[in-house]
């Protein structure tokens, strides 16, 4: 069993999840990642890409292909990282979808809907609540182990965006699964955090560039730029670390202070 820590990021071969998987392996954790498209050879992008960059620095990356939407694949991948690692010390459940299509609520499809629900809300849960119960059972056996959950949201927890209202819906969803699971799971030393993503700069909003930019020229970001994967990642490896023992359940937003109420 590796003495480093073991991180299983979903939905690492891109975007935030990517830059979530590079910092935390360049922090020293050893990086599970998956995906739903698996292809070892394609080292340009996709998971093999960013286990490529990963152990040109050095660091370990695994990659394991699973659909989060399914328990057979939960269990798969769960059955996997047990085998090959022996725990999963940290969880950071990133893998989301964006609609379909940005149509007004009024619009909004139940093909989109359901999609987007089963996988940033649905899948996420039980796959929470499949790894969660595994992190108790090694608890109680080692009681100096202290893993950690930690669910990626956005800023559309609060902020309303009816052209993506579907969106919103899942990841408000989503924040409060993170809170009871970090009340559920206190009781076992198991810390849940949830960090909210700002306006960052992915290949799901390549579509919405040129409005952002203009929005963010006009002041809506206080820090006044994009955000990126590694901002991100920097928070995920912040609280992944174990640095905040006393803060089970509280939100980190990474927006550039979009929370800020100002005149």
């Amino acid at each position: 069993m590796s003495s480093k820590k073991i991180a299983f990021v979903t939905g690492a071969g891109r975007g935030i999840g990517r830059g979530i998987a590079l910092a935390l392996a360049k922090d020293g954790f050893i990086v599970v990642g998956n995906g739903r498209t698996f292809n070892p050879d394609d080292t340009k992008k996709g998971l093999f890409e960013v286990k490529a960059t990963i152990e040109r620095e050095g660091g370990v990356f695994f990659p394991i292909k699973g659909d989060i939407v399914s328990d057979k694949d939960h269990q798969y991948m769960v059955d996997t990282i047990l085998r090959e690692f022996g725990r999963i010390d940290v969880l950071v459940n990133n893998a989301g979808v964006a609609p379909l299509k940005r149509l007004d609520m009024l619009e909004t499809t139940e093909e989109s809907y359901n999609l987007v629900m089963d996988i940033n809300l649905k899948g996420t849960f039980f796959l929470t609540q499949n790894i969660a119960n595994k992190m108790i059972e090694y608890t109680k056996n080692n009681s100096e182990v202290k893993p950690i959950i930690i669910f990626i949201t956005s800023i559309s927890v609060y902020f309303s965006s009816p052209s993506r209202a579907e969106y919103c819906i899942s990841k408000a969803g989503l924040s409060t699964v993170s809170t009871l699971f970090a009340h559920r799971l206190a009781e076992y030393g198991i810390n849940v955090y949830e960090i909210r993503p700002g306006i960052t700069a992915t290949d799901m909003t390549v579509n919405v560039k040129e409005k952002y930019d203009t929005l963010i020229r006009e002041g809506l970001i206080p820090q006044n730029r994009w955000g990126t994967p590694d901002d991100m990642g920097r928070s995920v490896t912040a609280l992944a670390r174990g640095d905040f023992p006393y803060a089970t359940g509280s939100v980190i937003e990474a927006s550039g202070g979009m929370q800020i109420h100002r005149l």
